[in-house]
């Protein structure tokens, strides 16, 4: 049993390893399709008015040196006359990053809910209920979004990026809530990558396909369908920069263990689709350099906002008392022991842990002397450990590894 109790969570962690580099690897291949076909769109340029590419129906062409060779990439207006024998599709990209999305979710979180997105100091729910709220979001918030891009507002795309934004901030704002800061930020990127592949799987391949059969079927081809795939492959454009700022946002604490953490991802979602905005107006033609200054100012603002306070010059501190210090040192030792070394030891406890997060131990004085200030930085300024405060350390054991390093714990 003990061997099984060992085996599980090390076998987890090599499923999180492997589905999180395969996940990173097509999230790469989808989102470097979509940024070259936007700017793509927006670089190609109209044939000259009665040339042989003008009867032929093209709207716009480009050419372009790669890799020791020339392309000519050209853009038809609905469709060409014939349809080509062999037609690539981009579709897999974005359902392999999706897929192995939710499996990531699934083992890190889902498998693991009590520790990765419960905080009892945010709301007292069961794992079941955390997980219940999490793929509620994402299935609400797909069906919302759609609904609203079939509904006379999805006609102005300026106020229907208000509308959809101010929903995103609110659904952050929900979550951070009722689940710990890591999860709600984690799950509102759920949310706006399912909203990505929906558009995919919902409306651009199955458009493409109706102008495909209609071709296949000696049928000029609806326009009204490229229209619609290219309006949600733009709003999947808008998309990306927010959803990579998430896709690592684990790795800092010190925006979603923030007070106000929704607006702190409100603000920097908004300037990744500031400056998102400039390289698609660049594409085209137009710098517009007061969008990457708003956008920077905005992480300026949060960066600002957000810094912890200064600690104390450890340097300077007076000497202490040699029993003191070692008092001090024994009571902050049994914190740690107490909150800390179920997860930071070389067999951690905790359920869920194969390994020390981050390869941090604690189980002795060497140990624990040798990360002072990682601990007073995550416990203390950041508050973000223990992992959603899943051993209750309190506020008052804070105070007191504050005290013991700012003497000079080293």
């Amino acid at each position: 049993m003990e061997l099984f109790a060992y085996l599980v969570p090390y076998g987890l962690e090599w499923l999180n390893l492997l589905v999180r580099w395969l996940h990173v690897i097509t999230g790469i291949a989808w989102i470097g399709a979509s940024f070259y076909f936007v700017w793509l769109d927006n670089s190609i340029r109209p044939p000259a008015p009665g040339s042989e590419l003008a009867k032929k129906g093209v709207s716009g062409e480009l050419w372009a040196v790669h890799g020791g060779g020339f392309y000519n990439p050209q853009k038809y207006l609905v469709a060409p006359a014939e349809l080509p024998k062999e037609l690539h599709w981009f579709k897999w990209e974005a359902y392999s990053t999706w897929l192995s999305g939710i499996a990531l979710l699934t083992i890190a979180y889902y498998f693991n809910a009590q520790a990765m997105m419960i905080d009892k100091s945010v709301a007292d729910i069961t794992s079941l209920q955390a997980v219940g709220i999490g793929i509620g979001t994402l299935v609400v918030g797909w069906t919302v979004y759609d609904l609203l891009c079939r509904s006379p507002l999805g006609k102005h795309d300026f106020w229907f990026g208000v509308v959809i934004f101010a929903l995103i901030v609110a659904a952050a704002y929900g979550l951070t809530h009722v689940l710990s800061g890591r999860a709600a930020y984690i799950h509102v990127g759920a949310l706006i990558g399912t909203i990505m592949v929906g558009n995919v799987l919902m409306l651009i391949i199955p458009g493409q396909r109706k102008m495909v059969e209609a071709m296949s079927a000696g049928r000029m081809p609806d326009p009204v369908h490229g229209q619609k795939a290219k309006q949600r492959s733009v709003h999947n454009n808008y998309f990306t920069l927010p959803v990579l700022f998430i896709m690592i946002s684990n790795h800092y604490a010190m925006t979603y263990r923030h007070e106000y953490s929704w607006l702190v991802l409100a603000l920097i979602m908004a300037a990744g689709v500031f400056i998102r905005h400039f390289f698609n107006l660049r594409h085209k033609g137009r710098v517009e350099w007061r969008y990457p200054v708003i956008g920077l100012a905005l992480l300026a603002a949060v960066a600002v906002a957000i810094a912890p306070s200064r600690p104390a010059a450890v340097a300077a501190a007076p000497a202490v008392d040699p029993q003191a210090a070692a008092k001090r040192f024994a009571q902050v030792k049994t914190i740690i022991d107490q909150r800390c070394v179920s997860c930071h030891a070389a067999q951690p406890k905790q359920a869920g842990f194969a390994a020390a997060p981050a390869g941090i131990m604690l189980e002795n004085e060497a140990e624990i002397r040798q990360n002072a200030e990682k601990i007073y930085k995550q416990t203390v300024q950041l508050k973000a450990m223990p992992l959603a405060n899943l051993t209750q350390m309190t506020d008052a054991e804070r105070a007191q590894v504050a005290a013991w390093y700012e003497a000079g714990a080293k």
